[in-house]
């Protein structure tokens, strides 16, 4: 009995290193992983990334914070630039007349999540379709700052056909 216990025993720390070693190496992972800036909560699928088509249409839903892109766009895209944005609610409609080149393409909106990671925001997070094209992008600057987040939806995205 005295032999196994001490078998046990002298083994114990060595399982406690490797458990210890596991778990941080696991843990940094899905920090990386899971963490809230640079965070992808679906990746693209097949591991490519989507790249923008030169001419589509989108929708566009832009909430959250004390921003002058708010409400829901319906957006053409040509050549890589919006050529036209209808609003389709009051804000958005307010948002077009007053400042028609504040509607961006959904490049743009990439950029902006891409300088958001750069930046260590707090949140910068996408989800994608299963074509690959971002369908939600949430941003939040920081954490504790009132009125600097930001949140995309993007739906009813159409490629042009040539």
């Amino acid at each position: 009995m005295t032999a196994v216990r001490r078998a046990a025993r002298a083994a114990l720390p060595s399982l406690l290193l490797i458990a210890g070693l596991a778990w941080a190496t696991t843990s940094c992972g899905e920090k990386a992983a899971s963490g809230t800036a640079g965070t992808e909560s679906a990746p693209a699928p097949s591991g490519t990334a989507w790249k923008e088509p030169s001419s589509y249409t989108y929708t566009l839903t832009s909430s959250e914070g004390e921003r002058a892109l708010i409400g829901t766009f319906h957006v053409t895209v040509r050549d890589h630039k919006v050529v036209k944005a209808a609003g389709l609610d009051d804000s958005s409609r307010r948002v077009v007349k007053q400042s028609p080149a504040a509607v961006p393409t959904i490049a743009v909106l990439l950029d902006e999540l891409a300088q958001a990671r750069r930046e260590n925001a707090d949140t910068a997070e996408a989800e994608y379709a299963a074509d690959g094209h971002p369908a939600r992008i949430t941003l939040d600057w920081e954490k504790n700052a009132v009125d600097d987040e930001a949140l995309y939806v993007i739906s009813a995205y159409e490629p042009a056909h040539r």
